[in-house]
C-alpha cells in the first residue's frame, strides 16, 4: 500500500499553487495604496522622535503644531482636490494657482464693496458666491478647450495660467487688496471648540468632494474616462460634457481656496496660489493617483496634502532653512512617481500571467 502525497505537494512536474504568491502580490499592492499613510505616520513619528530628544517636548501631542499643519494643508489640499479629479481623468490643471490668485482678489474687492450697504455677514456671503463663480469661468474655458476645440490639457491650461495670473494683478493693481470687515477676519482665524472655521469649511467640502469621486456616476464615468477614453465613449458617456463640468469644478475648488485664502490674511493676493501649484499636483501623486489616469482617491489625496504640510511645518519646527522644503517635496514626489511606475508594471504582469 503506498502512502498518499500530502496534499500541499505538487506532483512532479506540475507547478504549485500560487496562492502563497498571490497573497503576497495582494499584500504588496495594498502597501502601494497605503503609502502615503504610511509615509504621514513615518514622518509625525521622525519628528515626535525628533522633538522629544531635541526640545525635550512633543510634536504630535502639542495642540498648537496640530492646527499649524491642518491651516498649512488647507490651500494646497482644496487645490489637490479638483487637481485630483482632473489627474484622475487623464489631464492636468496648470492654471488653479492663478485662479485662486484671482478668487482672492475679487472676493476682496467684492467683500469692501458690499459691506457698508449690505453688512457684515452677507457682504462676506456675497463675496464667496462672485468670488467661487468668477473662478468657475475660466475653469469653463479650460473645459472648453480641452473638450471641443481638443486642446492637450497641459497647453490649455498654461495658457489660463498667463491669462488669470495678468487679470489677478490687473484688477488688484499689482499689490494686495485689504479687506476692512471684522466677520471676515474671524472666519479665517477664528475657532469653533479650538478647531479653526477654515480647516472645518475645508473638511465639510472635502468629504462632500469624496462623495462625489466615490459614491456618484460622476466619479464613475471619471474613473472610466481616465482609464481608457475610447471604451468609456463607447459605454455612452458623454466626454465633452463631463469634461466640461470637470473643469468647471477645479475653478471652483480654486475659487473657494482664494477665498478661504483671503479670510486668513484679510487681504487678496494675486500671488496667493502660485507656491501652491507644485504643491497640489504632489499631494495628488503622493496620494496614489497615477499621472496616466484612472486611478486615485480624495482621501489618498489628503494624506498627500498633510504629507506636505508635516514636511514644511516639521522642517521648520526643527530650525531647517526653509529652502529645504523644496527638496524634500520635490524627492518625495519623484518616489511617489517611481512606486507608481512599478505598481503600473506590477499590475500589468499580473493580467498577463
Amino acid at each position: 500500500m503506498t502512502t498518499p502525497e500530502p496534499p500541499h505537494r505538487a506532483p512532479d512536474g506540475v507547478s504549485p499553487p500560487a496562492d502563497h504568491a498571490d497573497k503576497a502580490r495582494t499584500t504588496l499592492q495594498r502597501i502601494a495604496d497605503l503609502r502615503a499613510w504610511l509615509f504621514l505616520a513615518f514622518l509625525i513619528l521622525a519628528f515626535e522622535v525628533w522633538s522629544r530628544v531635541s526640545f525635550g517636548g512633543t510634536f504630535l501631542f502639542n495642540p498648537f503644531n496640530i492646527q499649524s499643519i491642518a491651516i498649512f494643508a488647507v490651500a494646497p489640499l482644496l487645490l489637490a482636490t479638483g487637481q485630483t479629479f482632473v489627474i484622475i481623468s487623464g489631464g492636468i490643471d496648470l492654471s488653479m494657482g492663478f485662479i485662486m490668485g484671482l478668487a482672492a482678489v475679487v472676493a476682496a474687492h467684492v467683500i469692501n464693496w458690499a459691506t457698508p450697504g449690505m453688512g457684515l455677514p452677507l457682504a462676506v456671503l456675497f463675496g464667496a458666491l462672485v468670488a467661487i463663480a468668477v473662478a468657475a469661468v475660466p475653469g469653463m474655458v479650460n473645459g472648453l478647450l480641452v473638450s471641443r476645440l481638443k486642446v492637450p490639457p497641459f497647453i490649455g491650461t498654461l495658457g489660463m495660467f498667463g491669462v488669470a495670473r495678468g487679470v489677478a494683478f490687473l484688477l488688484a493693481g499689482g499689490t494686495t487688496v485689504p479687506v476692512q470687515n471684522s466677520f471676515f477676519a474671524a472666519l479665517g482665524n477664528g475657532r469653533f471648540f479650538g478647531v479653526p472655521w477654515i480647516v472645518i469649511v475645508t473638511a465639510v467640502f472635502v468629504l462632500l468632494m469624496h462623495y462625489l469621486l466615490s459614491q456618484t456616476r460622476f466619479g464613475q464615468h471619471n474613473y472610466a474616462i481616465g482609464a481608457n477614453v475610447q471604451a468609456a465613449s463607447r459605454a455612452g458617456i458623454d466626454i465633452k460634457r463631463h469634461l466640461l463640468r470637470l473643469y468647471i469644478l477645479s475653478g471652483v475648488c480654486a475659487g473657494l481656496a482664494g477665498f478661504l485664502y483671503a479670510a486668513r490674511f484679510s487681504a487678496g493676493a494675486a500671488q496667493a496660489g502660485e507656491p501652491l501649484l507644485l504643491d497640489s499636483v504632489a499631494a495628488v501623486v503622493i496620494g496614489g493617483a497615477s499621472l496616466f489616469g484612472g486611478s486615485g482617491t480624495i482621501l489618498g489625496t489628503v494624506a498627500g496634502a498633510f504629507v506636505i504640510a508635516v514636511i514644511q511645518y516639521g522642517l521648520v519646527f526643527i530650525n531647517v532653512a526653509p529652502f529645504w522644503q523644496f527638496i524634500s517635496v520635490g524627492i518625495v514626489i519623484i518616489i511617489s512617481v517611481l512606486i507608481d511606475q512599478a505598481q503600473r508594471r506590477f499590475s500589468g504582469g499580473r493580467q498577463s500571467e
